[in-house]
């Protein structure tokens, strides 16, 4: 009886962290490429919730973003509520409906595909956090809703347990 308990706790817990596959959004428009919507100046407004619901910090960010052929720069400037500033400047590239990306702060290569008007992006963030870095695992959605509004939903997690989750409304100028 008890292995039966276990077993079944271990199912739950493991189908808790299966994802949505973003081909489920492949017939959904407008159509996004992040070409198109990251080229020029977005900007964008979000909160950090941590794995309660709580609001633990607010920010604005700004993004300049340019394009060279395949390869994009998106240099993001954030501001938060309590004054406090930080930069992130990623390179992207695409490659038909798939995206990598490095950034200073990213360990490794991000990676993410594209269908419909939704990008899924996978990466892992080096987060200080009380004096010390945490590398977190970002599990990052995009879903664009028209040609300037792009909503964002970001789940983090550590050791395959959720910590917080990063919601953001970006609009294009």
């Amino acid at each position: 009886m008890f292995r039966m308990l276990v077993a079944s706790l271990l199912a739950l817990a493991l189908s808790g962290c299966a994802s949505v596959d973003v081909g489920h959004y492949a017939g959904e428009k407008p159509r996004l490429d992040l070409r198109e919507y990251f080229d020029g100046t977005i900007d964008g407004w979000g909160t950090f919730q941590d794995r309660s619901g709580k609001v633990v910090a607010r920010f604005h960010v700004v993004i300049d973003a340019k394009w060279n052929g395949n390869t994009g720069t998106l240099d993001e400037s954030f501001e938060y509520a309590d004054g406090k500033r930080e930069k992130r400047v990623w390179t992207i590239v695409k490659d038909g409906d798939r995206y990598t990306g490095t950034a200073g702060d990213v360990v490794g290569t991000a990676t993410g595909a594209a269908a419909g008007n939704v990008l899924q992006w996978r990466y892992v963030l080096a987060l200080p956090v009380d004096g010390r870095v945490w590398n977190m695992d970002m599990d990052d959605w995009m879903f664009l809703m028209d040609e300037r509004t792009m909503l964002n939903r970001t789940t983090m997690s550590k050791f395959g347990v959720r910590v917080g989750e990063v919601t953001l409304a970006f609009r294009k100028r």
